[in-house]
């Protein structure tokens, strides 16, 4: 789920909210109940999924360095190592 930045547009409160990205934009500053608007820019984080060791992604072929040196993700099967 993504953050997003939030500003009131009455007392100039900024705020973040962590939300799904389905959910209704914030519309009422938590401050003082004034209108708010979403800022540009915010909740466009991503995580990359996957196993790493010494910042270099592990093969997913179960072995624990790859054969070929690659840095690229291992499709194959188990190496004979």
């Amino acid at each position: 789920m993504p953050t997003y930045d939030y500003e009131c547009e009455s007392c100039g409160h900024r705020f973040e909210r962590f939300q799904r990205m389905t959910d209704e934009p914030v519309t009422e500053c938590p401050e003082c109940k004034g209108p708010v608007r979403r800022l540009l820019g915010s909740g466009g984080g991503f995580f990359v999924k996957g196993s790493a060791s010494q910042g270099r992604f592990l093969p997913t072929c179960g072995c624990e360095t790859r054969c070929c040196g690659s840095n690229e993700p291992c499709d194959g099967p188990p190496c004979e190592n």
